[in-house]
């Protein structure tokens, strides 16, 4: 009842969806942006006291439906809808999800999607070929095209914009080096993409050196003139950046040697079905959405339920600092389907080896279900603490008793 969409469902829904001749539906990953696509689809969870009745009385299961986010660019008013689809595995219906207060969600406020960030990356080689010199003498030859080993990225922001209605994004170069988003050069462009033809968008501002300027050519013609004061980035060392996660300095103890590791004798002492697990006493079942994470259901103690549903609703992120960039990001993580952000887990540094590792289906702005290879891991381990201990002292340098109890845990773990 609880567990995600598998790949056949998945693909049964996208066909029913795209042969509903008014939705008009193309692919997600077609370059134009005014088009009608499906952005998301996950499992529609059943009302509670629906999931109860099954669980507690023993009634029929309610029928597994999948929510479908989708993206109607190409209409008079663009707009987003989600759908309640179902039922699965055969789908024959849909009905739109409708919302307390009935408050429509703009077209402006959409997740990103990777066609419209190729857009935004074409937007930005465009922008830096007419700054390539600026950037040049800046960075101390490091450019955004054309650059081999010495090249620029880009990080964006959220929100993209200020008010309702606006989609325009603060956009940060750094040098594409380990660790690169905290290795800014001073150069960030302000790109008004609220326009569903690439073609229109605007550069509003441009800020370099604390300074800000409206327009790229702006900027050069100052810098040129000599009204910009030039500035030039200190030359890094590639074989001993701040940012690596090489480790570095010398050690009084042996470091080429391995650490203790996780062991079960006897094997696993959890046993998996399917997405319902049982650890001694205890039992749940999981999912992990693409939304929003890991999800726990029915989580239970020797029958007993302890919590019907334990889950990571939302991650946000508020930053600060001295760049238009730096001081507008508050990134709210469900716009970016952080649960679709689950990828593969990396044994003995994520997860012990000893984990069962599981394999994920997201279908986040993509046109078939993506495998995510061993994106979700299950363990057991020790907490090198006792659960409990006493020792009785007799007083006489011995002791009457002595009673310990080791401690242990079940870990679910994602990334």
């Amino acid at each position: 009842m609880f567990a995600d969409l598998t790949v056949s469902e998945m693909k049964a829904v996208r066909a029913y969806l795209h042969e509903i001749p008014e939705m008009k539906l193309t692919d997600a990953r077609s370059k134009s942006l005014k088009k009608n696509s499906i952005l998301l689809m996950e499992l529609h969870l059943p009302r509670k006291h629906e999931a109860l009745r099954a669980l507690d009385r023993g009634h029929a299961k309610p029928p597994r439906q999948a929510r479908v986010v989708i993206m109607f660019g190409n209409q008079i008013k663009p707009n987003i809808t989600e759908y309640i689809v179902g039922p699965i595995p055969f789908p024959n219906y849909h009905e739109v999800k409708t919302f307390k207060g009935s408050k429509p969600v703009l077209f402006e406020s959409r997740p990103i999607t990777n066609v419209e960030y190729a857009h935004l990356e074409n937007k930005l080689e465009e922008i830096a070929t007419k700054a390539q010199k600026l950037i040049y003498e800046s960075t101390g030859g490091f450019s955004y095209t054309n650059c081999t080993n010495r090249c620029l990225t880009f990080s964006d922001i959220a929100p993209r914009g200020l008010a309702p209605g606006q989609r325009r994004t603060w956009i940060m170069l750094q040098k594409f080096v380990e660790g690169y988003f905290i290795h800014p050069i001073g150069f960030e462009v302000l790109i008004n993409h609220q326009d569903l033809d690439p073609d229109k968008w605007t550069v509003e501002k441009v800020w370099y050196n604390s300074m800000y300027f409206d327009s790229v050519e702006e900027l050069i013609d100052k810098y040129e003139s000599g009204e910009v004061e030039k500035f030039q980035l200190p030359v890094h060392d590639d074989n001993d950046l701040y940012s690596t996660y090489v480790p570095r300095g010398q050690s009084n103890t042996p470091t080429n040697i391995h650490g203790p590791k996780l062991v079960e004798p006897q094997g696993h002492r959890y046993h998996i079905n399917h997405n319902f697990v049982e650890y001694f006493g205890w039992s749940f079942a999981y999912r992990v959405r693409s939304s929003a994470g890991l999800q726990v259901f029915d989580l239970r103690f020797n029958g007993e339920r302890i919590a019907y549903e334990i889950s990571l609703q939302e991650a946000i992120a508020f930053y600060s600092g001295d760049t238009p960039a730096a001081m507008q990001t508050k990134y709210i993580d469900a716009g970016w389907a952080m649960g679709r952000s689950t990828y593969e887990l990396a044994p003995g540094i994520d997860c012990p080896e000893i984990a069962t590792f599981i394999d994920l289906h997201h279908y986040f702005d993509t046109d078939k279900p993506v495998l995510h290879k061993n994106a979700l891991c299950i363990f057991e381990m020790t907490t090198a603490m006792p659960l409990r201990r006493h020792f009785n002292s007799n007083f006489q340098g011995g002791y009457n008793f002595f009673g310990g109890l080791e401690n242990t845990v079940l870990v679910m773990r994602t990334a």
